[in-house]
């Protein structure tokens, strides 16, 4: 039986994990992907990076095309593998078709996800088949969606991306993983910067890389409100580091830690990357290890440091207890592409159970406003960077 599956994506770490995961589909199944328009569109940078050989193209199409492609394409399966108001926005469009042929609706986050949020489950209520990536992630999942009363099942697979490239003949690149959202300070970024400066003229031998998710000029799943490049930009002009003691970058990951000899991150799932590269890390602390950080998940891996740390290259191997349970267990217990053909033999004979569509978060008037970012993303984008433009000079 050919099963057909389309893939909608609105950001770039979405997109590169719908690509993986996609990947590692059953033999005979087919995929299309496309990526909504939104204010988070990535470039055609981003699309090719996030791609990096999983698959051959992903159009950039109005939301208002979905409709259109569930009538031409009629999936079996539509993963929706967007930030939560997004996936909530399309959930409606694909169960409220009239033609009566019903896709499995499938959904998941796209790295690390401890602790587990309500939240995130809410606005993924109506999906049949919710992926997460470690033991941890799906006990948690697990319960918070009994407490809900959604139907949803939750599936486990290893992240589609950990997949390392060969190692380079000379690894000498130190990589620090940018996060958007940690820390938010600006001091707090500075601080990172100047232990990166600091390492670069500590050890000539090794090339420090700032690996970006996006250029100044660029979106990302989260908006990042001090941009890396741009605080260099100012240490440089205020003569606090060595111009060039640091590069900037923002080629696919997996490359460069095919040369890289250590890995550095406040938060990200690059760091998962690296380990499963077999490059030393470290998870910095200066700034707390708890949820707001979104590093909680990494204590009691062996990789929390320090920038003291970072500026004496001391990188980390990780407990290997720790990677078991977290992202690295054995890939005979992923269970999503059975728990998948089970939902798609069931949809077959028209017996999916009917979706929870749980009150959506903030109201009619937020769901609302979600819905309006999809349909005119260009002016809501403008309307959002004129109320930071006000915020900035008020």
């Amino acid at each position: 039986m050919t099963v057909r599956v389309l893939a909608v994506a609105d950001s770039d770490s979405y997109l590169k994990w719908a690509a993986g995961l996609l990947g590692g589909m059953p033999p005979g199944w087919t995929a299309q992907m496309m990526v909504v328009r939104s204010p988070i569109t990535p470039s055609p940078g981003q699309i090719r990076s996030a791609l990096n050989g999983t698959m051959a193209e992903a159009d950039v199409v109005p939301a208002r095309r979905l409709r259109r492609l569930l009538a031409s394409y009629r999936p079996d399966v539509v993963l929706l593998a967007c930030t939560g108001p997004v996936v909530e926005a399309l959930a409606a469009v694909v169960l409220d078709r009239a033609d009566g042929h019903r896709p499995v609706l499938v959904t998941g986050l796209p790295g690390i996800s401890v602790p587990a949020s309500e939240r995130a489950w809410v606005f993924r209520s109506a999906a049949d088949l919710f992926i997460v990536h470690s033991h941890r992630e799906a006990a948690e999942f697990a319960g918070i969606g009994r407490g809900l009363g959604v139907h949803g099942t939750v599936g486990r697979a290893r992240l589609p991306f950990l997949a390392p490239a060969p190692a380079a003949a000379v690894r000498d690149r130190v990589v620090f993983a940018t996060q958007a959202k940690v820390p938010v300070a600006p001091d707090e970024r500075r601080r990172v910067l100047l232990s990166l400066a600091a390492l670069a003229d500590a050890r000539p031998d090794l090339h420090v890389v700032v690996k970006l998710r996006a250029r100044a000029d660029e979106q990302q799943t989260h908006r990042e409100l001090h941009h890396y490049e741009l605080l260099w930009d100012d240490l440089v002009a205020a003569r606090r580091v060595r111009p060039g003691a640091v590069s900037f970058d923002a080629g696919p990951m997996r490359e460069h830690l095919a040369h890289a000899a250590g890995f550095v991150t406040v938060s990200s799932t690059a760091a998962l990357e690296a380990i499963a590269a077999s490059v030393p890390l470290l998870v910095l602390s200066d700034f707390g290890v708890n949820a707001e950080m979104i590093n909680v998940v990494f204590e009691g891996s062996g990789c929390l440091g320090t920038l003291a740390d970072l500026e004496k290259a001391a990188f980390r191997d990780p407990d290997p207890g720790w990677c078991a349970a977290n992202y690295f267990h054995d890939p005979v217990d992923d269970d999503w592409t059975a728990l998948l053909a089970g939902l798609v033999a069931q949809a077959a004979t028209g017996v999916l159970p009917a979706p929870v569509r749980l009150p959506y978060p903030g109201g009619a008037r937020a769901r609302r406003r979600a819905r309006l970012r999809l349909e005119v993303p260009a002016a809501m984008e403008m309307i959002s960077a004129v109320r930071q433009s006000r915020r900035r000079t008020s």
